[in-house]
């Protein structure tokens, strides 16, 4: 289908682009070390100009800060290092005034030791806030696996204050909020209601599966295990809750599963009352699996596989985020292959499942580096950039874990990135070097230059955003005999793009077929030429190169030869 504008309008996730970034390493505004609101402020319009739509802030609330603020001491309130609840207002407003929304971290799935509930509820067996977490006399015979391997032994810690084990999917240091417990719900929905008031339109919500699970384990033994709790049906009743206080508000999930275990997330019944939105794990997996063997025959299928989605459900499309890039869905043998290709050294991996690198040095080709994300914008879903994306930055090993592709943001091209005016000892965590480092990778000098990536990127929103069509659009993984090169076509109710993306370095020729009445109209869509062809299309593809032809009549039949 194609939409009407005021679909489009209603529903404006569905279109929008995304961009992810951490406050506390994005601009510094007051010469102290760390990024804070105010200096997010001052970089709005340029990202703005980049086309972005909606922004993602990871969190920016009080934390004991070890594990880059998702250990939270504090849900109400913005921690004081990067400003106050009026400066978030001013991000929001100005924000607004740019045409950008903003979404926040939502992560109520576990909170940091030295939260004052946690404090509570670990000083007595009898204090109020005991049941608002997990705790039993001795572990589960049957545990979770630890989230972070090598980290962690186990989901369980004993505190021996009470004699009791706590409940962390995460780190010990993260004690799992027990979310069956109706005070938390209570507490859990002042907090979704604290936001949406402020103007946010909308939430990530951290590890869905981990937050709303409904597993025995989760039972806190001192009140029952909640049998009648179910995760999804608590997570339909949030997202109504989010829509009578703002009918414009979004989910956006993190739910790394199978795409037929990420349904239940999204419907009930066949109607959509869940995320509006998930990330596709499983395409961006086989697409760095494709991308290792020259193949595009991975990601095909697994884009073929996405299961039929809700009208009011979309994908959200990323090449990778601000964790690991996860590829835990790979086979064995596949994982070893991408790792491989770009991950070659033990510290470049993480978790044995995971790559703690950025795209330009995994590939180390600035024409694939393109080609991913063109490929990224083609998709029907909604495109996720994190930040420095746009200016292929890289990271720095040294920095431990994770937090290597969480660097400062380089702006300007001086030892500093224009981040901070501050020593950088002061720093939350330092800069790349080499030849990714700021002099020779930043925002100031590639808005200058119209062929860099940053360049690139604004053509692919400016794309994107002109065609609303794509965000409904059907997708169809056409099945060509060059083993290098992705063949979708995306249809409309009047509209229909047919989209190569060759991701091999060779060149390709591809052969299609145009069945019509007649002859049929391409129009390539960022170089406007046009092709007319009657029965067979033939074109070539540069190494890495790629095609978005607009075709005429839309509802021409488009094969394999």
């Amino acid at each position: 289908m194609s939409p009407r504008p005021i679909e489009a309008a209603d529903s404006w996730w569905r279109n929008a682009v995304f961009y992810c970034l951490d406050v506390e390493v994005f601009q510094d505004s007051d010469g102290d070390g760390i990024g804070d609101l105010q200096g997010l402020v001052s970089r709005i319009h340029t990202l703005a100009d980049l086309g972005v739509t909606c922004l993602w802030l990871m969190p920016f609330f009080p934390t004991a800060d070890r594990d880059d603020g998702y250990d939270i001491t504090d849900f109400f309130a913005v921690d004081p290092r990067l400003g106050t609840l009026g400066d978030l207002v001013e991000v929001i407003r100005v924000a607004r005034a740019q045409g950008m929304r903003v979404i926040i971290d939502f992560v109520m799935n576990h909170t940091s030791d030295q939260h004052p509930w946690f404090r509570s509820s670990r000083s007595s067996r009898d204090s109020p806030h005991r049941d608002w977490y997990v705790w039993r006399d001795a572990p589960p015979a049957k545990q979770d696996a630890p989230v972070f391997p090598g980290e962690e032994d186990s989901t369980w810690t004993e505190d021996e204050r009470t004699g009791q084990w706590y409940l962390h999917h995460f780190r010990a240091h993260q004690p799992d909020l027990n979310i069956a417990h109706p005070p938390v719900q209570v507490q859990i929905e002042r907090n979704l209601g604290l936001w949406l008031e402020l103007g946010v339109s909308g939430f990530r919500v951290d590890a869905v599966p981990f937050l709303f699970s409904s597993a025995p384990a989760h039972g806190t033994e001192t009140t029952g295990a909640a049998p009648d709790y179910q995760g999804a049906d608590h997570l339909r009743a949030i997202q109504r809750f989010v829509s009578r206080r703002n009918g414009e508000a979004m989910l956006l999930g993190e739910v790394n599963l199978p795409h037929e275990q990420q349904l239940q997330w999204f419907e009930a019944e066949g109607e959509a009352s869940g995320l509006h939105l998930q990330f596709d794990f499983v395409s961006m997996q086989q697409l760095f699996l494709s991308l290792a063997r020259k193949d595009a025959r991975p990601l095909a299928k697994a884009l073929r596989d996405r299961p039929e989605l809700p009208p009011a459900s979309q994908w959200a499309n990323f090449v990778r985020n601000h964790d690991e890039l996860t590829l835990d869905k790979l086979a064995p043998d596949e994982l070893e292959e991408v790792f491989a290709a770009f991950a070659p050294d033990e510290g470049m991996r993480l978790y044995g499942r995971g790559i703690r690198r950025r795209l330009p040095t995994m590939l180390g080709d600035d024409r694939a580096v393109r080609l991913v994300y063109t490929l990224m914008f083609s998709l029907p879903g909604c495109p996720v950039l994190f930040y420095g994306e746009e200016i292929g930055m890289g990271e720095a090993l040294e920095v431990p874990g994770r937090y290597a592709v969480r660097t400062p943001m380089q702006w300007e091209p001086d030892a500093s990135g224009g981040f901070s005016t501050a020593p950088q000892r002061r720093w939350t965590r330092p800069m790349p070097g080499g030849e990714l480092g700021p002099q020779q990778v930043n925002v100031a000098d590639q808005q200058r230059d119209p062929t860099s990536l940053w360049r690139h990127i604004q053509q692919l929103t400016d794309l994107y955003r002109d065609t609303p069509e794509l965000a409904w659009a059907d997708l169809e993984v056409i099945g060509v005999r060059q083993r290098s090169v992705l063949a979708h076509v995306c249809r409309g109710d009047d509209w229909t793009m047919l989209a190569l993306h060759n991701l091999g370095d060779e060149r390709s020729a591809v052969t299609l077929e145009l069945s019509a009445d007649g002859p049929v109209t391409l129009v390539d869509r960022f170089d406007h030429t046009t092709i007319t062809v009657e029965g067979t299309l033939e074109l070539e593809l540069d190494p890495y190169g790629w095609r978005w032809l607009l075709v005429t009549p839309a509802d021409a039949p488009i094969r394999r030869v």
